[in-house]
Order: C-alpha cells, then sequence, then structure tokens
C-alpha cells in the first residue's frame, strides 16, 4: 500500500507539470520552517535520490523522502481551485491525519 494519496486532480496536475518541465516524477519532503514546525516541499524532480521512496500514482511516478515518512503516511494530495477571498486560485492541497495543528496562513503543520 502507497503512503500517500494523490486525487485524480492532483495527479492530471502534476503530470501536466513534468511535461512542462521534462521531469522525472513529483517528489514530496518536509522541511523545518514557520510558525508551527513543519512545511510541505513538493516538487518536480529531474534527478532520482537513491533511497527515496518509490510507487506510481496511475502514471506518476512519485518520489518521498525517507526521512519524512512517518509525518506525511496517510496523507491525500488534492488540487483545487480555492475561490476564497473572490479570487479563483488553483493549488495543491495536503490533507494529513497526523496533522496536530496549523499555522493561520495554512504554510506550516505540527504533527503528534
Amino acid at each position: 500500500m502507497n503512503p500517500i494519496t494523490l486525487t485524480d486532480a492532483a495527479v492530471e496536475h502534476l503530470m501536466q507539470m513534468l511535461k512542462k518541465d521534462n521531469g522525472k516524477g513529483f517528489r514530496l519532503s518536509i522541511k523545518k520552517t514557520g510558525c508551527s514546525g513543519f512545511a510541505y516541499v513538493p516538487s518536480i524532480v529531474d534527478q532520482v535520490k537513491n533511497d527515496d521512496l518509490h510507487f506510481l500514482a496511475r502514471a506518476l511516478p512519485v518520489y518521498i523522502d525517507p526521512a519524512c515518512l512517518s509525518f506525511v503516511s496517510g496523507l491525500v494530495i488534492d488540487y483545487v481551485e480555492d475561490k476564497s477571498l473572490g479570487l479563483k486560485q488553483k493549488r495543491l492541497v495536503f490533507i494529513n491525519p497526523n496533522e496536530k495543528n496549523r499555522c493561520g496562513c495554512g504554510e506550516s503543520f505540527t504533527v503528534e
């Protein structure tokens, strides 16, 4: 079983980004930052790290930094249109059952 799930909308968006950037796959890691502790670091990569966990989400190659696996296990990544504040903005959304709290701006999170 894969440690994270990507919705159809997320896979479609990331496949378009992969083609645009001529990348090899989508990589997810986290970094310490912000007012809550951690931030997601999604990226299109052109080089694969040998120790990354690897799986396919449909045809999308997905790589996960093994150091962040305990933080992202069970994570769902979606791609949605956000209409808050009267602006249409499309973005990746991270739905993580491990999150204990998220900062007010939504950029960083804490885990249990």
